[in-house]
């Protein structure tokens, strides 16, 4: 491979030892007291599991995804060059909406959630929780999100690059201790405080701030919900797991929407539990996360009424 289909190195496993050392370093601070920060060791075990496996899963599939960029991007409309200053900057926007369409995506339709959800799946919110990635993230075709960049003309060596360099950014993001930087920060990037909204399963928070780096995304697209001091997050999916079984995190997704195709009446309902949105149902007896958030809103709403 020419050296802009293939980076030169990747982001994700020089940073692996930092997020060790980082881990570690805020288990012990927690336990000193010195900063906010709780582990339960199973959940962290099971963490820490997820993300090994998810790096097993993805050599799996690494060449393909390899192979189908490499071939768009030599079939690309442009050619742009990686010495240039400013393709860097455009594929880091560029790079950073289109990991925000793929978040988006990964919370609000089922197939691409059930890929997902085991990332929400801890009830407890630390540097841990960065780790527990997707087994079958591989699988479900998300990767196609960013073959346009390929097309456009950004090597593939530049996506490569600045997806790592995106994954590497939000592992800090997953985190108590820091409570909020300075507001022009907080008003671009993605903060803890931000991604603690994200990772909330209250109704105010729900599929809410899908950043990668820059928060300016769902301001623009209206997902953004800041976090609120009179409103501790609490962590975790609408109905948490309950155990730290590992085939459980990783596929419980997968087989609730296996034997719910089982009860579909018609190819309608079919292509619903797998593509509507995750908790839907045909006679609405599951909860949506709008249907959630539009029930806690009703009920705001009459309270303020009340106190009038």
């Amino acid at each position: 491979m020419g050296s802009m289909e293939k980076p030169p190195f990747d982001v994700v496993t020089l940073a692996v030892p930092a997020f060790v050392l980082l881990v570690v370093l805020e288990i012990v601070l927690g336990r000193l007291k010195l900063i906010r920060a709780q582990y339960e060791p199973r959940d962290t075990a099971a963490s820490l599991a997820m993300g090994l496996g998810s790096s097993i899963a993805g050599a799996f599939t690494a060449a393909l995804v390899a192979a189908a960029t490499i071939w768009v991007w030599r079939h690309r409309v442009f050619d742009i060059p990686m010495t240039a200053w400013w393709a860097w900057v455009a594929i880091f926007f560029l790079e950073d909406l289109t990991y925000y369409w793929f978040h988006r995506l990964s919370h609000e339709r089922r197939f691409w959630w059930a890929a997902h959800v085991n990332h929400h799946s801890s009830q407890h919110y630390n540097l841990s929780t960065a780790l527990r990635q997707t087994w079958t993230g591989g699988v479900n075709g998300s990767w196609l999100l960013w073959l346009p960049l390929a097309l456009v003309g950004f090597p593939p060596a530049m996506i490569f690059i600045q997806k790592g360099v995106s994954l590497v950014y939000q592992f800090w993001i997953h985190t108590e201790a820091v409570r909020r930087l300075p507001a022009p920060l907080e008003y671009v990037l993605n903060t803890p405080s931000h991604h603690r909204v994200h990772h909330a399963r209250n109704p105010r928070y729900l599929d809410r701030n899908y950043a990668g780096i820059l928060i300016i995304w769902d301001r623009l697209f209206g997902t953004f919900e800041p976090e609120r001091d009179d409103e501790p997050c609490r962590y975790g999916v609408v109905k948490n797991l309950g155990d730290f079984n590992l085939v459980r995190v990783a596929f419980h997704e997968w087989m609730a929407m296996a034997a719910d195709l089982g009860t579909a009446r018609n190819p309608k309902e079919a292509l619903l539990y797998i593509f509507g949105p995750p908790g839907w149902s045909p006679d609405g007896s599951r909860d949506t996360a709008d249907v959630l958030r539009a029930r806690w809103q009703a009920r705001v709403s009459s309270r303020a009424t009340s106190a009038e």
